[in-house]
């Protein structure tokens, strides 16, 4: 199932936040998707085009601070905007950010992350009815405890599991994450945790883990709290990218099945991504392909419900990457299209 509101931006540009994201990462897709010859007639087999579930205040305390969640809901949530977003650089000058050019508040930003929040938990539902979502949002995997960080204002694929959690409708969760950067705010949410275990893939070095290992306030950055299992990728190591992740998914195996797996599925190492911080991991489609391939097999081969989340991509090709793998995916789920899929190479 594909779970796309087409309703929802991707992009931030009419709050004046100027952050490579941009809404043909979805748009793109889908429409390779229902111009495909075989997916197309068989749409309504296929996408769920409505976001139904709703996020309450009491969702967000089960995973970030009361102090924080009020902050959100008060007249600070514009300067926690700014601080998340890296609105505003050391020298206090607008960074990629140009408040004449916004036609909507910045306060506004809150309800569509809420709303992104809601896709996520609505995907993880029906990945566990349908054994297979993936939702075109979502994956904001930054955010921490008692701060927003990195772009991410909530940490949705937390609240989701807690909810549904909370709910009864699972007991233990794994947290595949695949984005360029570490998820450093799951791993410190979820820190000694038995029920949810994760794993993140991303850059040896860069953004997040060149940050002050101490916060102003003096306590521990909760960034370095690793995760379950952490496989750090150095520049010019992308030949042992997916066989390190291989790797992964296998010591992920040794422990018990969850009962719902999300997997935050950056496209941010693509080798055509647009923002900065992601240089230090150059990916091919290829790559890329095989990546998304080997673990939808691995949790397939499982029976391990699957919420795929679109994450990180910034930049006009990051479509490239989705559309090549859900069109794969789609085919696969629906026995049709003759499209080659066989398990990628090296995974059993």
């Amino acid at each position: 199932m594909i779970l796309y509101d087409a309703t929802y931006k991707m992009s931030f540009f009419e709050f004046g936040i100027q952050i490579p994201i941009f809404d043909s990462k979805a748009s793109r897709t889908f429409a390779v998707l229902i111009n495909h010859s075989h997916l197309g007639p068989r749409q309504s087999e296929w996408h769920c085009d409505r976001i139904d579930e709703s996020i309450t205040r009491e969702d967000l305390e089960r995973v970030h601070s009361v102090g924080y969640v009020a902050r959100l809901y008060s007249k600070a949530l514009e300067d926690e905007i700014i601080r998340t977003y890296e609105l505003i650089d050391p020298q206090g000058h607008y960074y990629r950010y140009d408040p004449g050019a916004a036609t909507e508040p910045l306060e506004g930003l809150f309800e569509r992350i809420r709303q992104r929040v809601a896709g996520t938990t609505q995907c993880a539902r029906m990945a566990l009815a349908h054994g297979y979502c993936f939702y075109f949002g979502g994956g904001m995997h930054h955010a921490q405890h008692d701060f927003g960080n990195g772009f991410c204002l909530l940490n949705d694929v937390v609240v989701a599991i807690r909810k549904l959690q909370a709910e009864g409708r699972i007991r233990t969760a794994w947290v595949i994450d695949v984005d360029a950067h570490k998820g450093d705010g799951t791993a410190a949410l979820t820190f000694g945790d038995d029920t949810i275990t994760t794993l993140s893939t991303h850059m040896a070095r860069g953004w997040p883990l060149d940050a002050h290992p101490l916060l102003p306030d003096g306590r521990p950055h909760p960034s370095f709290i690793p995760s379950d299992i952490d496989i750090a990728v150095g520049p010019g190591e992308e030949d042992e990218y997916n066989p390190r992740l291989i790797e992964g998914l296998y010591r992920l195996a040794a422990g018990p099945r969850p009962d719902l797996a999300v997997v935050v599925a950056g496209a941010d190492p693509y080798e055509k991504d647009e923002l900065p911080s992601t240089r230090d991991l150059r990916l091919s489609q290829d790559q890329l392909f095989d990546r998304d391939r080997l673990i939808y097999r691995f949790l397939q081969d499982r029976g391990i419900p699957h919420a795929g989340l679109m994450a990180g991509g910034y930049g006009e090709a990051a479509w490239e990457v989705y559309s090549r793998y859900l069109t794969w995916a789609l085919c696969d789920r629906l026995g049709d299209c003759s499209n080659g899929n066989e398990a990628p190479n090296g995974l059993r």
